[in-house]
């Protein structure tokens, strides 16, 4: 007869969730914040944080918008700034439609998935 023993419960840290969530989808989001309206980058954490993201560093959206701008997804040019030196504005490209596109479409069946593989989970009692 087997026997199933359960390993120690672990405390649930959902920022750590959170960010590996984010980490999978951070481009697309970025490119579809740009798809809407050309943005520097501080503009784009408010709105990440606007969103819902919740706090995304600098350090995070910048090195990323330019892996963006060397794929050809992105592309930038530099406008004045009324309080400081001038800022490079971030507008997507065709190619980075393109991508978006396809990313939506894989990112949409993707959370059908999980989404149809966790939906059985509400209806089902908990082991302790």
């Amino acid at each position: 007869m087997c026997r199933m023993v359960a390993a120690e419960s672990q405390p649930i840290d959902d920022s750590d969730r959170q960010t590996q969530l984010l980490r999978g989808a951070l481009d697309m989001c970025l490119l579809a914040l740009l798809a809407r309206e050309p943005a520097h980058g501080y503009e784009l954490v408010r709105r990440m944080e606007t969103a819902g993201f919740g706090a995304i560093s600098y350090g995070t959206i910048y090195p990323l918008l330019t892996r963006m701008r060397r794929l050809g997804l992105v592309a930038h040019e530099q406008q004045a700034s009324p309080t400081g030196p001038p800022r490079k504005v971030y507008a997507l490209t065709g190619s980075g439609r393109t991508h978006l596109d396809a990313w939506q479409k894989q990112w949409n069946h993707f959370a059908d998935t999980v989404g149809a593989v966790l939906d059985p989970l509400d209806h089902r009692p908990t082991r302790s």
